[in-house]
Parts: C-alpha cells; structure tokens; sequence
C-alpha cells in the first residue's frame, strides 16, 4: 500500500494544488484511493456505485481543497467527503432506505448480548492478509447492520481513532465506543469460533477495553 506523504510534505501538496499544479492532486490522494473505496462500499455494498462514489469523492475532495483547514488529517477530511457522497448515493438510488439508515429506530443501540464474553479484540491484522479468512470476515462485515459495519470499517479496517470516526460519522464519541463494541461482539459470534484460531475462545471473561 503507497505510504501516505508526511505531514509537512501533504501541507506542501496541497499548496500546489491550490497553487494550480493539478498533477499533484494525484500524489497527494494516491496513497488514500484503497481507503477511499473501501469506505465507500461499506456503506454501499455494490462495487460499481462504491466506485462511482469514490470517484465522486475525489472531485469534490480537488474542487473543495481550498476550504481544508488542516483542523483535523487530511485523511479524515478525504474519507468524511467520501462517506458524505456514498451516503448521498443511497438516497438517491435507494430513498426507501433513508429513514431506516439515518434516522435509526429506538433500540438500535440497544443492549446485545453476545454468546459468550471471550475476547473483544479489535480484526487480527494478519486475517485480513489471507484471502479465504477475509472473504470470511468480508461477508461477515457485509451481514452488519449500516451504523455498525461503518464504525467498524473505519476504526478495525481503516485504523482511524474513535474521534476521527466520530468526525467522519457525524456520531458522538461515546455512540462510537458503544457500536465499535457490539459490531466486534456481533461479528465475533457470526465467525465463532474463530478463523482457524485467530480469535481465541476463553471460558472466562477477560475485561479488554475496545478503543
């Protein structure tokens, strides 16, 4: 995966950019394009719209790059846009789904009860390195409800902290914490026992805070 530029050399990119050398719009977002999609499908779940949007993204991200202020990563800001526009795309696609997934039905932060309580470790790094155990984990995340699969998919798989994901989602921090929690547990007992071992099962509780 391209590595992302140093914090001084983004600032310098993005002054070029702003500068009007639009080839280092490229440099700038290239190392952030896997992230980028993969943030996008998440809320998507279809490939070519997931494309669509990430392409979208990145329009908005070039015509918008003046306004960043650098308060928060550029990174955060890049997959805020993105969230932004796939979310924008399932309205449109799907109107239907709008009340279900943005205005979400009391309960659905409710208690969840998880089969047993070994073990609430964030995704092993290296499962998603083998390509039977991802396609696992993959169609395991993609079984999750919207509000959890994204908090997920941006602190477990994309690695951003719990107040970037909170900036991202537009969800308060403690909202954060408690999702990150029952998405890992849901998806823990949808892969129990375990991918060949990774996630080990403990007969006794074991406290490990999630963030």
């Amino acid at each position: 995966m391209p590595q992302p530029p140093t914090a001084g050399g983004e600032a310098e990119l993005i002054r070029r950019v702003c500068g009007g050398e639009r080839e280092a719009f490229c440099e700038l977002v290239h190392p952030y394009e896997r992230m980028i999609y993969v943030t996008a499908i998440s809320v998507l779940k279809n490939p070519a719209d997931a494309e669509d949007a990430a392409q979208e993204a990145m329009l908005k991200a070039f015509t918008k790059l003046a306004s960043f202020r650098g308060e928060s990563r550029f990174s955060t800001w890049l997959i805020q846009i993105t969230y932004n526009e796939a979310k924008m795309k399932l309205r449109r696609g799907r109107p239907n789904l709008f009340e279900s997934i943005d205005d979400p039905k009391e309960g659905q932060d409710g208690d969840y009860w998880p089969r047993d309580f070994a073990d609430w470790r964030p995704i092993p790094s290296d499962t998603l390195e083998r390509d039977e155990e991802r396609r696992a984990l993959e169609n395991a995340i993609d079984s999750l409800q919207p509000p959890y699969r994204e908090v997920l998919v941006l602190r477990d798989v994309q690695g951003f902290s719990i107040e970037e994901t909170s900036t991202v989602l537009g969800v308060s921090k403690p909202n954060i914490k408690t999702r990150l929690l029952r998405a890992r547990l849901m998806l823990r007992d949808t892969l129990a026992p375990g991918l060949d071992g990774s996630w080990s099962r403990r007969q006794n509780y074991r406290k490990v805070r999630p963030w």
